[in-house]
């Protein structure tokens, strides 16, 4: 049986694409992962087992609403980070 939580793929895109507008922050593979991790923590996890599963889980994480949530949850991950980095 394979699962997959296809929210961390979603996050970790995100990330990649929101780390420019966040200059004064580290962006080592320890901080990133902090980053995500954090944000992981406060969003819901959205896992498939199938293909059908998997397009479906992906269109609904692109809804406006989810993906406003996950940028609000990497921007306050990325600050808690800013301010404590543990690399």
């Amino acid at each position: 049986m394979v699962l997959k939580n296809y929210m961390e793929d979603y996050v970790v895109d995100k990330i990649e694409r929101l780390a420019p507008r966040y200059p004064d922050c580290c962006w080592c593979e320890k901080c990133k992962r902090d980053v995500a991790i954090l944000a992981l923590n406060h969003l819901p996890a959205k896992y498939a087992s199938t293909e059908k599963g998997q397009v479906f889980t992906r269109v609904e994480s692109m809804e406006r609403d989810n993906e406003i949530e996950i940028i609000k949850q990497i921007a306050e991950a990325t600050n808690i980070v800013r301010a404590h980095p543990r690399h």
